[in-house]
Parts: structure tokens; sequence; C-alpha cells
């Protein structure tokens, strides 16, 4: 694999209407996690892309691993727990503006996933690991097979890149949020955090004090997501800034950022040097935004090309 991830994915249900989703009756079924969104993304882009992870013994376990399967992601690592049902998640579009997530997943068989589920040759024979800070605030067990990842990528040199991805809700504590949040960036060599979760960590500084405070912590590149303005990049050599496209409306934000890592670890694995990877990262942010649902809006190279060309912007100056 060119790059492997670890974590839940679930079945997505939104309803056909915008509003409260009191009163919908009609809802589209999809498939959504972050770490499967980045490995789709990843495959579209023409690389291959491993999944780790479990799911239930049930409909939506079938489906959803025939789904990821069918879009070009080694599902080889993927296991079927009998004894715990796929999670579920439920999306509803108040606005364009006011987008709300609400989760089923405690007990799912996702989070039941273990350092035992975890081979070291299939880490060893990637280019990346992809992790995000999802995977560890599932559970003691989640928490223990992305250390064991971790530990087999360090052992055969396998690049770790980290998004932090913060989900407050699923923690017990922010004290225990951000104590293995930069634990895990500590051992990352890339790191991808939006802003609200460089504050998270590490409360209110500038940009330069963030990225200083990252590599300080272990990382050797710091990308930091500015939303609809772009990134900036830090390494201890280098720093800059690569601005994001211009589009007329966004339609739904979710899934943005998958899409952004899908691009950053893309253009790092053809080689690109790293302004013209996080224009890339950019661009598929962009594309994602105006399209509804996670994957849908996730690019092939072709599509980027023309995206980039009807923007007239130069994003890589």
């Amino acid at each position: 694999m060119d790059v492997v991830t670890i974590g839940e994915t679930m079945a997505l249900l939104t309803p056909d209407t915008t509003g409260k989703m009191r009163y919908a009756s009609h809802f589209s079924r999809k498939f959504a996690g972050a770490e499967t969104n980045v490995a789709i993304g990843i495959t579209r882009l023409g690389y291959q892309a491993g999944w780790i992870s479990r799911v239930g013994d049930d409909e939506l376990g079938k489906a959803m691993r025939s789904f990821v399967r069918g879009e070009g992601v080694d599902v080889s690592q993927v296991k079927t727990d009998s004894q715990a049902q796929t999670g579920l998640y439920f999306k509803e579009l108040r606005s364009e503006q006011d987008v709300r997530v609400y989760y089923y997943r405690a007990g799912s068989a996702a989070s039941k996933l273990g350092p035992e589920d975890i081979k070291e040759d299939y880490i060893a024979g990637a280019k990346y690991l992809h992790l995000t800070g999802i995977t560890p605030a599932l559970s003691e067990s989640c928490y223990q097979a992305v250390y064991q990842a971790i530990e087999y990528a360090k052992k055969h040199k396998v690049k770790i890149i980290f998004d932090p991805n913060i989900r407050e809700k699923l923690w017990e504590s922010k004290e225990k949020a951000k104590q293995v949040l930069l634990e895990i960036a500590a051992k990352a060599d890339i790191v991808l955090p939006g802003l609200s979760e460089a504050k998270y960590l590490f409360g209110e500084h500038d940009l330069e004090r963030y990225a200083s405070l990252f590599i300080g912590n272990g990382a050797e590149v710091v990308i930091l997501k500015e939303g609809s303005k772009g990134a900036s990049y830090y390494t201890k050599d280098e720093h800059g800034f690569v601005p994001s496209y211009p589009i007329d409306r966004v339609v739904d934000p979710i899934g943005a950022g998958d899409g952004f890592a899908a691009g950053v670890i893309s253009g790092l694995l053809e080689k690109l040097p790293l302004e013209k990877a996080i224009a890339r990262a950019n661009a598929i942010g962009a594309m994602v935004t105006m399209v509804n649902g996670d994957v849908e809006g996730l690019p092939e190279i072709d599509e980027i090309e023309r995206f980039v060309q009807d923007t007239k912007e130069d994003v890589t100056r």
C-alpha cells in the first residue's frame, strides 16, 4: 500500500430536505468516516490505500465493506465482528451555514479494534500511515491499536501523517484529549491541524508560535489549515502560505479536511514540493465542499486540473 489508515467508518443518513431533522421523513443512506474518506481520496488519485477496521456482521457492515472495496481501497484488514453492530450517524443540514452531526456509535464493532488487529507486515509495506485523533478516542483498545501501528511504523521507517480531527464529545475530558493527541503528534512526521485544533491543544497563539510548538513537540512538518483562506506550512528550514481557491457556494463542508489530507499525501507520494502538494490539497478541499456528501466530491486528477484552470488563480505563488 502507498497509504494505510486506521479507524471507524459508519453508515450515514442524511435527510432529503433541509431544515430540522425532526421534520424529515425521507433519508439518503451513504457511508463515511475520516479515514476511509482519505483512503478513497487517495485511490481516486491513482494510488493504493488500505483500511484497517472492524464492522458488524450486519447488513450495513456488509454494504459498507462492499462500498469501500468498490472504491478501490484494500479491505483485507477489515474484520467482521459478530458481537457488535456497525456504527451509524446522521447529518442534519439546517442551512448551508448550520450543519449538525449526531453519532450512534457507542459499543460499535470498530470501537472493539485492538492491537491484535494491527499486522506488522501490512504497516511495514506502506509508505505512509495516516492517523486521526478520532480513533484513539473510541475506546482504550482503539488507543492501544493506534500505538501498535505507530510502533510498527517507526520500526520500519514508515512516515506518519496525523490529523488531530478533534471530536470533543468522544473524550472523557479535555485534559485526556490533549494528552493523547499531543502524544501522537509528537510521534508524527507531518501534522495537519486546523487553527481551532491548534488553539484547543495549545491555547491562544499566533501561527508561528503554533508551528514552533508542534515542531518542538516532535513534528517535522506542520501544515496549519486556515479554512477558506488557505494553509500555512512550517518546517525547521522553511515556511510559507498557500491561498485557497475561490468557490461560489459551500454545499456541505464536512469531509473537506479529509480531502485536504488526501491531497497532501498524494502530492508527497509524487515528490512534489510542499507548496504544490498543499495547493492540490486546497483544491480538493474546495471541491469537496461543493458537493453533498463526504466522498462524493473527491476528485480524480484530471478533475483537479480542470478545476484549477477554471478558477484562474495562481495558488502556488
